[in-house]
């Protein structure tokens, strides 16, 4: 999700103030998205370049600050947003496939030990938002949303590392054991080596 789009849909309903924007944002996403003030009035000023929002006429704190409010074109915008599926395609780089992949590459590396550490670590991040998840509210459902998300991808971590180890353990006994001993020198009588 692009913070754009999520301005335009606080915005959706009323017109708003760049610092409410942000409050509701963090609110709505139950802070798992920490915006600063700087990239909600930035983004701002791209969306009115861009026409998907304006200034409200005549709003204002007396402190030179604007309330923004929605445009047609943003409308027309934020519902193709809604109705477009999220797709896959062009994925962010994966810190964690990408470190186990250079662990692999990297003579000395324990990659066993990598894996064991990240699930370890998963396995804490997890519990802390099942914590969560018991304490939060039944009726703040888009935190829920967002925190069943959170927990729903810290699980498959731990099913894909549990899987990313079976195939390092594979991998490990498919390969021919490495002799610490010197190779025997030849004895048989008449070859010389």
């Amino acid at each position: 999700m692009s913070i754009k789009h999520g301005l335009l849909a606080l915005l959706r309903t009323e017109a708003k103030y760049g610092y409410q924007l942000r409050g509701e944002f963090e609110a709505a996403t139950g802070a798992t998205w920490p915006l600063n003030i700087g990239q909600v009035y930035t983004t701002l000023t791209r969306l009115e370049r861009d026409g998907l929002v304006a200034a409200a006429p005549g709003e204002g704190d007396g402190d030179g600050r604007s309330m923004y409010e929605i445009t047609d074109a943003g409308r027309a915008e934020l519902t193709n947003w809604f109705e477009t599926p999220v797709t896959r395609e062009s994925r962010p780089r994966d810190e964690l496939a990408i470190k186990l992949a250079l662990a692999l590459a990297v003579p000395g590396v324990d990659v066993t030990a990598v894996v064991q550490r990240q699930r370890n670590s998963t396995m804490q991040a997890l519990q802390e938002l099942t914590r969560l998840k018991r304490q939060s509210a039944d009726g703040d459902i888009s935190w829920r949303l967002v925190l069943e998300s959170m927990i729903f991808a810290a699980e498959a971590e731990i099913r894909w590392l549990d899987h990313c180890e079976a195939m390092l353990s594979r991998h490990q006994k498919s390969q021919p054991a490495k002799s610490s001993t010197p190779k025997q020198q030849n004895t048989t009588p008449g070859v010389r080596r």
